[in-house]
């Protein structure tokens, strides 16, 4: 039973209870209510909340309430920050706006086909809602495991193609494009032009790269190990180094000497900035791509120079990502196999490395073949 007092003008609930691991008796109060009522219903719900808990099996609570801590204890901790706030987002800009104060059971397939068609109606991607649609499917299922439900709502929903973005294939660079690019990339700014530079020459996605420390360097040996990815959406400088994509994708790549000797003088250049701006420089940060005080690159930044260069070089409008495509398909056409272009991009299996390049590598077999033929030609006539 919860007590109730009157501070000031407000009011004040305090719910005690007894934790039924550590068998200690706990309260629970919070105040600032302009009634005893308005306490009383706060009260009445918080001590809902504390009998139900995560383990009842009653299944009459709210999705809200078992969103929120379906997320703290099964997901906080258990994934990657970058999967966790994903799925943070997903609940709280779109599956409880949509469903309020819904309880868990009462959540129905026709209701949950409506909130995806209401999610297309919105405009957003046919790619954006099946991600919001997996953060739902996960937690229902987890909910059936719990025993809350005895059906996930979710099963058997459909996505409307209407918003499908065309597939216009891989996106890269050409190989021949690639030194103008750079040329243009340079005149612009010198600290964009390492940046791509070092994204086309290594395959690293643009946060990995920005997360880059001088301790991941290896100068004498040409390697870097690539351990994390910066949180360009970091409230602060304790957040701002997450985790890489997935487990696959920290590794430890080497490096052309021609790239290693870039970075050698960048270093110099960059030690300078720090001699000159002394305690203005975010030393404690130690980044390797970084504007002229030390501080991160904001990815608006980044996306606006890579915007820019392409147009002043009269190139084809690209994301940055397809640097790292433009690496792997260089690599091809040098030669190399799929397992050492997996293995340098971090990806799972080589399967998904072949799923992406497999159209690639069957043009370059195409060339291959057709020179071949010309060649034999001379002999065969």
């Amino acid at each position: 039973m919860a007590a109730f007092r009157k501070r000031g003008n407000k009011w004040e609930y305090r719910a005690s209870y007894k934790d039924p691991f550590t068998q200690e008796y706990k309260v629970k109060s919070k105040g600032g209510f302009s009634t005893k009522k308005e306490a009383q219903m706060a009260a009445a719900d918080a001590e809902k909340q504390i009998a139900e808990g995560l383990e009842t099996t009653e299944g009459n609570i709210s999705l809200s309430f078992y969103l929120n801590n379906w997320l703290v204890e099964y997901k906080k901790e258990t994934v990657r920050k970058n999967t966790y706030d994903l799925h943070e987002r997903n609940v709280r800009n779109h599956i409880l706006p949509y469903f309020k104060n819904i309880s868990l059971v009462d959540v129905k397939p026709i209701m949950y086909q409506k909130f995806l068609n209401h999610l297309t109606n919105q405009d957003y991607s046919k790619r954006t809602v099946e991600i919001i649609h997996g953060t739902m499917y996960n937690a229902m299922e987890k909910a059936l495991v719990l025993g809350k439900l005895k059906k996930n709502p979710c099963r058997g929903a459909t996505i409307s193609n209407r918003n499908a973005k065309e597939d216009t294939g891989l996106k890269y660079m050409r190989s021949e494009d690639v030194p103008s690019f750079l040329q243009t990339a340079f005149k612009y700014n010198y600290i964009y032009y390492i940046f791509f530079k070092v994204l086309i020459e290594s395959g690293m996605r643009k946060g990995e790269a920005a997360a880059l420390q001088w301790t991941d360097i290896d100068l004498k040996e040409n390697r870097i190990s690539i351990t994390k990815s910066l949180d360009f959406q970091a409230d602060s400088e304790e957040g701002l180094f997450g985790d890489t994509k997935t487990y696959n994708s920290k590794r430890e790549i080497v490096m052309s000497q021609s790239i290693m000797n870039e970075l050698r003088d960048h270093k110099k250049w960059q030690n300078n900035n720090k001699l000159t701006l002394n305690d203005i420089y975010k030393h404690d940060l130690n980044l390797v791509f970084c504007r002229i005080d030390g501080n991160y690159l904001p990815k608006s930044t980044l996306f606006n120079a890579f915007k820019r260069i392409l147009k002043q070089a009269e190139l084809q409008q690209l994301p940055i990502h397809s640097l790292r495509h433009t690496h792997a398909v260089m690599l091809l056409e040098s030669g190399s196999s799929m397992k050492f272009i997996q293995d340098r991009l971090g990806h799972g299996s080589m399967a998904i490395t072949a799923d992406v390049y497999s159209h690639v590598s069957d043009r370059l077999s195409k060339e291959s073949i057709e020179e071949y033929e010309k060649y034999v030609s001379l002999f065969l006539k």
